[in-house]
């Protein structure tokens, strides 16, 4: 627990002025770095056409995104196609069939980096640069410019200006992800993590046989997996091994990582709202969160440290089976998990990665125990405990609406928020944004167990099959990109099926979310009165939990029940 909770303290000492940066960036405030990469930028803007003083309204601002990220989704799918090409390819690797290369190309567009394919043996070098790390990066920048822009609409600074999409992916491109990523990545290769061109090494072990190490430029694509909240392993097995991730320090750093830019977007969503509608900070909170960045903050950090200690818990009681065979259960539920990592290390990982919507794993999920399992999924399908890229945050605050159009009702007064009234063209964005999740997720759920293609992928019948379906499809709705890695999921049903979850469960909550901003952003501010409902406030925060947890007990508990909760009482009698 001491380890759990050091490390957990290390993250607020570092998100709070990482927030501070972010929202200078946002805001288009003087940063100490202006001047290197206001040259930079300057550049970029000169040769792509960019004119940084044109604004977008909501419609132009999705438009630009979609268009954008379409075009990268067509040249790195034809990169895949033909990257059996020799060129930065020692190892020969074969080119992508077309239903993969599309599952593959839509996983990494959407920031969900869900692999159907195992990296070392499945990409060259080629498509781990100029496919993977770009998408890496862009469609982070993507998901972080649309969260922004979203900010910008609620703060309603102006009636019909969300800033521009290309100066936005520009700015958190260059002042954010390639200087943090630079400075992780040099950690990362100081503590052993390869970064180089070379093919496969074979080596003879000591049994007399031969074993095939890879290496390759594994570095570069660990940090910014980790930074922008991707997830998508260089190796198979992704973080559990010790090429990715070698050392104690480097479990730390890849945990950091995927926890700073989630958790700083709370801090700068509270300075942007709160400079714009009060015009003053005052005391701890309001000069390091904002009062209403603080209200979520806590909202969200409740939510996780539940499923935390239920997933640290639940592993720590270990597996009764085993128990029942005299094997000793002390050390916990180790199956499936790194010796060098423990519980501790593997649940906080576990409950991270799927809380801030990274994807990336040091421990096999498929093996946690039923209630372990149930965590993660559990984390993805309310998608908005911190989540990744700017998206998280704009999911919560699709549920901070709700509670204040709940609470409103309760008290008999029109709801509020941020100054702004709430009415029906809001609650029913709302209510189809809050929808599409889990119909996505419990939809093709239904469909993958009724169709003989879909049932083929399951390599565990029962509950723990029910398991590994609905936590594929939370995990593409999420775009969270982990998964219970025992289904055979390289399959035409598995591919095209989670592709279209994926795509769908980014862009269209994009679209409607900036489409609330923009409704509200063309509002007049009202005045607050004794009558208001206050949403800053510590009550309001549990309120907020409250909310989520009823939602996510209407809507996914049946599932639940007959997946990780079934499968807990046949295990534990």
């Amino acid at each position: 627990m001491l380890q759990i909770a050091l490390t957990l303290i290390v993250f607020l000492i570092i998100v709070i002025p990482t927030g501070r940066y972010m929202y200078h960036i946002a805001a288009g405030k003087r940063t100490f770095a202006d001047p290197v990469f206001n040259r930079i930028d300057n550049f970029i803007y000169k040769i792509s056409g960019i004119n940084p003083a044109d604004g977008m309204n909501w419609k132009q601002y999705a438009i630009a995104l979609i268009v954008t990220n379409a075009v990268m989704i067509l040249i790195g799918y034809l990169i895949l196609r033909i990257q059996s090409i020799p060129l930065f390819n020692p190892n020969g690797i074969s080119n992508m069939n077309p239903d993969l290369a599309f599952n593959t190309i839509i996983s990494f567009m959407t920031n969900t980096n869900l692999q159907h394919y195992s990296g070392e043996t499945g990409l060259s070098y080629l498509s781990q640069m100029l496919v993977i790390t770009f998408m890496m990066f862009v469609s982070a920048s993507s998901g972080y410019a649309a969260c922004i822009a979203f900010i910008r609409g609620l703060a309603g600074k102006t009636k019909d200006d969300m800033g521009n999409f290309f100066v936005d992916l520009v700015r958190i491109t260059t002042r954010i992800l390639i200087p943090f990523s630079l400075i992780g990545g040099l950690l990362l290769v100081w503590q052993g993590v390869p970064q180089n061109f070379s093919g496969n090494i074979i080596a003879q072990t000591l049994e007399g046989t031969y074993q095939v190490i890879a290496t390759g430029p594994i570095a570069a694509v660990e940090i910014i997996k980790h930074l922008g909240t991707n997830g998508g392993g260089f190796l198979g097995a992704n973080s559990s091994t010790p090429l990715e991730n070698p050392t104690i320090l480097t479990n730390l750093i890849e945990l950091w990582s995927m926890m700073l830019l989630p958790g700083a977007c709370v801090i700068m969503f509270g300075k942007m709202v709160a400079v714009n509608r009060e015009g003053k900070k005052e005391g701890f909170i309001d000069k390091f969160f904002g009062r209403e960045g603080f209200t979520v903050f806590m909202a969200m950090s409740i939510l996780f440290l539940i499923g935390l200690g239920v997933c640290f818990w639940a592993e720590s009681q270990g597996n009764p089976i085993l128990g029942n065979l005299g094997l000793s259960q002390v050390m916990g539920s180790m199956e499936g998990k790194e010796v060098r990592f423990g519980i501790a290390q593997s649940a906080l990982f576990t409950t991270t990665t799927t809380s801030f919507t990274t994807g990336t794993v040091n421990n096999m999920h498929d093996t946690l125990t039923p209630l372990g399992g149930m965590v993660p999924m559990l984390h993805m399908m309310l998608n908005v405990v911190f989540g990744g890229k700017g998206v998280g945050l704009m999911n919560m605050i699709m549920y901070v609406i709700l509670a204040v159009f709940i609470c409103g009702l309760m008290i008999g007064r029109t709801p509020e928020y941020l100054g702004k009234k709430i009415e029906g063209r809001e609650m029913k964005l709302v209510a189809l944004t809050i929808i599409i999740h889990p119909l996505l997720i419990l939809g093709f759920s239904a469909l993958a167990v009724s169709l003989q293609s879909g049932l083929a992928g399951i390599t565990n019948p029962g509950f723990h099959g029910l398991s590994q379906v609905l936590y594929e499809f939370a995990s593409s709705a999420a775009n969270n990109g982990s998964g219970f890695e025992g289904l055979a999921d390289n399959t035409l049903f598995w591919n095209i099926s989670t592709g279209l979850v994926m795509f769908f469960g980014r862009y269209l909550s994009i679209m409607l979310q900036l489409a609330i901003a923009g409704s509200l952003m063309r509002k007049n501010f009202v005045n607050q009165t004794a009558g208001s409902l206050r949403t800053n406030t510590v009550s309001f925060a549990i309120i907020l939990v409250v909310v989520v947890y009823i939602f996510a007990a209407l809507t996914f508990f049946p599932s639940l029940a007959l997946g990780p909760i079934a499968e807990h009482f046949a295990l534990w009698g």
